[in-house]
């Protein structure tokens, strides 16, 4: 993917995504905000987590367990449990959805 917001045209040394720690978190919350099977997977995630879970962990496993789809990384190639993924900033965002 060639269109991410940096001050650079190089990936490697790209320093801001718009205000995500990093190009996973950043590419994750991107494809969730855009995709609306990701979007309303994501606010029922919220809705429907338990009080020991997070939405962000419900949404990982509900999409690389298979209990809803296949689809086991975004359409650029960014696995939904790469350990780069800021997981508090994806919780923030997601619980954004259903504010």
């Amino acid at each position: 993917m060639t269109n991410y917001p940096t001050q650079t045209d190089n990936q490697a040394e790209a320093t801001s995504y718009n205000g995500y720690k990093n190009y996973e978190t950043w590419n994750a919350s991107l494809w969730i905000g855009n995709d609306e099977f990701l979007y309303n997977t994501a606010k029922s995630c919220v809705i429907h987590c338990e009080a020991f879970d997070t939405p962000w962990s419900y949404f990982v496993r509900c999409m690389m367990g298979g209990l809803l789809t296949d689809l086991y990384q975004t359409g650029d190639g960014v696995s939904w449990d790469d350990p780069k993924i800021d997981a508090d900033k994806m919780n923030e965002m997601m619980r954004e959805l259903v504010d």
